[in-house]
């Protein structure tokens, strides 16, 4: 390619250009501190050779939730630009002051994920969601967002998502993960603000804040990679391998402590659970009073305290209903961390990442 062609083909965000087939490290300065000390956030740019879809891949919007980021490296680590089409705009920290102090908020205590698309006058909150939402995601055709569960809580590997979109039903679909929701847009958040202007955003969950997790990377690693995939930015694999069919939840719903004291659970992430069945105990710490916590129906669990200590209030299970047979459901979430834990198995035994 000539000198003309690589310079007209180029990529150019934060002042770079990205000529084809090459990467780049762009800093963004999003916010000042009250030391006057700059808060930026990085991206990682890789311009394929040829041209194509522009992915944003991001993580750590709450600063404590580390799975994606794992996710993200792994991802920037398989990815040849000189096959690639079209560009990967990888984020693995947007927000870097909750990472740095392990925590989910910004130094004003707002959710930056409540505060898209922002302000350029607003709170430090306000102005990082702008200079995001103007600088990068604007760019973008379409998104991955990758979040944990908050902390104390884990949730099953599931995608959350716009299903009205088609874009975003077919990559949701693509993703393959076992449980996708039908999730609504909430006000503020990339996935809401991104939509708005024709971006299709899917939002991946799966493990606990301030931890790595081997089956939550790892699933999330393939679900970015059949993605892209999907969109036609690598090919796709030789190897035949039988794909989980996502199942689509009608309705969630989250299950609360009845009482204070401490909490025992009787079942597990993934497990089907029916109508009345018995999910805990809560007791005092010297074993009296015993009450249960039951199933107000059946479903399959998908998120769930970790936290043995509780209030009265507490969410503790999260468990999600579907039109399918929910024996059916739990053996598609079974298949499928099963799979899950044989490329695990397979990456210890050859000492190689997931492909």
């Amino acid at each position: 390619m000539s000198k003309a062609n690589n310079k007209k083909n180029a990529f150019e965000i934060g002042g770079i250009t990205i000529p084809p087939g090459q990467r780049a490290s762009v800093e963004f300065e999003v916010a000042k501190l009250y030391t006057h000390s700059p808060l930026s956030v990085t991206a990682e740019v890789i311009h394929g050779k040829k041209p194509g879809p522009v992915l944003m891949i991001n993580a750590a919007i709450h600063g404590d939730e580390l799975n994606g980021v794992e996710v993200v490296r792994q991802v920037l680590e398989r990815i040849n630009p000189a096959t690639l089409k079209g560009t990967i705009i990888a984020i693995p920290v947007v927000n870097v002051f909750g990472f740095i102090h392990k925590s989910r908020y910004l130094p004003d205590r707002r959710d930056l994920n409540r505060c898209f698309p922002g302000s350029e006058r607003g709170s430090i909150a306000g102005r990082m969601a702008y200079q995001i939402f103007e600088q990068i995601v604007r760019r973008c055709t379409h998104i991955l967002d990758l979040h944990t569960a908050a902390i104390y809580r884990t949730n099953l590997p599931q995608i959350r998502a716009n299903l009205s979109n088609e874009q975003t039903y077919d990559m949701a679909i693509a993703f393959g993960t076992p449980v996708v929701i039908d999730a609504a847009l909430r006000e503020g958040s990339l996935r809401s603000e991104a939509e708005k202007i024709g971006i299709p955003v899917l939002t991946y969950e799966a493990g606990e804040a301030l931890r790595f997790e081997p089956y939550a990377i790892t699933a999330g690693v393939k679900g970015v990679k059949r993605v892209m995939q999907y969109l036609g930015m690598i090919r796709k694999s030789s190897k035949r391998k039988t794909v989980v069919e996502p199942v689509i939840a009608r309705a969630t719903r989250w299950v609360r402590a009845e009482a204070d004291g401490i909490l025992r659970s009787h079942v597990s992430l993934g497990q089907r659970v029916s109508k009345g069945q018995s999910l805990a105990s809560i007791s005092a710490p010297t074993g009296s009073e015993e009450i249960q916590i039951f199933a107000p129906q059946g479903g399959i669990i998908i998120g769930q305290q970790t936290l043995p200590l509780v209030n009265e209030g507490d969410a503790i299970f999260h468990i999600a209903y579907f039109e399918e047979p929910d024996r059916l459901v739990e053996q598609q979430v079974e298949n499928y961390l099963d799979e899950v834990t044989d490329d695990i198995s397979n990456e210890i035994k050859f000492g190689i990442g997931v492909q």
